[in-house]
């Protein structure tokens, strides 16, 4: 086994990492780029019903990337208690790409409700299109009105289709699962997205009485608010089924290892990572490599990643280290971090090390780490102003603030840039998409949301802090912290 890896060979490699993202709109990732953490083989099991995270969390990839029966098929290989396999339907019930003949788009969606459609119904129609033969009554309806119509009235001819298809699966050995995932885009206000959610839930729960049929509905943390959406009889079910995408630093570094060792250099990369075999999986007609559990303890993460990277962010110690610094300095309140955020920082790293510092004796240079958080952190903020647009009002007059700041100064520039009134302007004409939750109790209302979105950290004394991630990318500074990207 090689225990180095020259630098040439290393920074190749790393410019060439994946984006760690996949929206769907594009096509689903081929197998050798999609890496499992642990926590996630969980979520994919059919009967976990709801899977919840952060923006960036993981939740379209794996919206799109289980549509793959390839995919599919590694998952499977990968554990012994997944049944999402390749004999596994795989359907989709609404999502980020358009399809008018398989679930209504908003517009449609938003005008069933608002003529008096129940969400329920919407989603059992929707999810019984999936299971409805091309010859089947409820194909000949042309429009949502008259399937959802057709579905209200033949409750028994709906029932029957469920418990056939069912019976079909069974036979088989197999499940049938339905997705769905942005459901942030049902709706403009949180009011009807909440009901849409809920209607859809409850359809959940309806499904856990086949043996095969599942639905996996896959939503935002913040979404998940149990007073509006699960006020109905044996929620609880549902609930207690969800799981937490989640990227503690072990799987960060997992995913790099992963994309290193089935990479162009994968070779080399697998003989340095660890002397232990490799898994070799079959999906697809490509070779996966699949990392040992070994390679997962903290002290060979840091020994490895520093080969690459250098010891120090600086010239000694006191500056830190960098297998601790990037998701330090990547992280949300909460500790999260985005992978595709944690890859972008460092194939930024390794083109700026290329370009500053050709000579330097590691693969990274500490000041290019620096600089690749920087365009991580504006990726970041790309990200959840998507989700989010109310955001980029409230903390883009906040540039040239230090933090930690008190929080009657955050407010005073607030007022004095008139922000919660255009924000309070905008929501109650509909012009920006799901506004603050808590925007009617006026700043402490918009600091609330804030802070559970992971963006403004309350401290002990009461004064704000805020994560690197964000106060980078939205020009504040703060005392012996990463620069801002510009000045807004």
């Amino acid at each position: 086994m090689s225990r180095t890896i020259d630098v040439e060979t290393a920074r190749e490699a790393l410019a060439e990492l994946p984006e760690g993202t996949s929206h769907g709109d594009q096509p689903p990732p081929p197998p050798a780029q999609v890496y499992v953490p642990r926590s996630h083989l969980k979520a994919l099991q059919p009967d976990n019903l709801l899977v919840t995270g952060m923006r960036g969390a993981g939740k379209t990839f794996w919206w799109g990337a289980l549509q793959n029966e390839a995919v599919r098929t590694m998952v499977a290989q990968q554990t012994d208690r997944t049944s999402m396999g390749e004999k596994t339907e795989v359907r989709t019930g609404f999502g980020v790409t358009p399809a008018p003949e398989e679930y209504p788009s908003k517009d449609a969606l938003r005008n069933l409700m608002a003529a008096g459609s129940e969400p329920r119904s919407i989603w059992r129609t929707v999810q019984a299109r999936q299971l409805a033969g091309d010859a089947h009554e409820l194909r000949k309806r042309r429009s949502w009105p008259e399937r959802v119509a057709f579905v209200d009235d033949n409750p028994e001819v709906i029932d029957r289709l469920f418990h056939e298809r069912d019976g079909e699966c069974d036979r088989r050995g197999a499940y049938l699962v339905i997705l769905f995932d942005a459901l942030d885009r049902c709706a403009d206000d949180w009011k009807e997205m909440y009901r849409a959610i809920r209607g859809l839930l409850q359809t959940a729960l309806d499904m856990r009485a086949y043996r095969r049929l599942r639905v996996k509905v896959f939503l935002r943390s913040d979404q998940v608010d149990e007073s509006r959406i699960a006020d109905f009889p044996d929620a609880s079910k549902v609930l207690s089924s969800s799981v937490e995408l989640s990227w503690p630093r072990r799987e960060l570094y997992g995913l790099l290892w992963h994309s290193l060792a089935n990479g162009r250099h994968g070779d080399r990369f697998r003989s340095f990572l660890t002397p232990h075999s490799w898994s070799t999986l079959q999906a697809g007609g490509q070779s996966v490599f699949s990392a040992p559990r070994t390679i997962f303890k903290e002290d060979d993460q840091r020994s490895k990643f520093h080969a690459i990277a250098g010891e120090w962010m600086g010239r000694g110690p006191k500056r830190g280290f960098p297998y601790t610094w990037i998701p330090n300095h990547l992280a949300d309140t909460e500790g999260r971090v985005s992978p595709r955020s944690f890859l972008a920082a460092l194939r930024t790293a390794v083109v700026d090390a290329q370009n500053q510092h050709p000579e330097h004796g590691y693969a990274l240079h500490y000041d290019s780490i620096k600089r690749g958080v920087q365009e991580a952190s504006k990726i970041r903020v790309s990200e959840i102003q998507e989700d989010y647009p109310w955001m980029d009002r409230a903390l883009t007059p906040l540039a040239g603030m230090v933090v930690p700041c008190a929080f009657e100064d955050i407010a005073e520039r607030w007022r004095s840039k008139g922000v919660l009134e255009r924000l309070n302007e905008e929501a109650d004409q509909n012009e920006v998409k799901l506004p603050p939750r808590h925007i009617e109790q006026g700043p402490d209302g918009v600091r609330t949301d804030l802070e559970s979105l992971g963006v403004f950290l309350r401290l002990r004394d009461g004064r704000v802090n805020i994560p690197d991630v964000f106060r980078v990318g939205y020009g504040l500074g703060r005392r012996g912290g990463v620069r801002p990207v510009r000045e807004r």
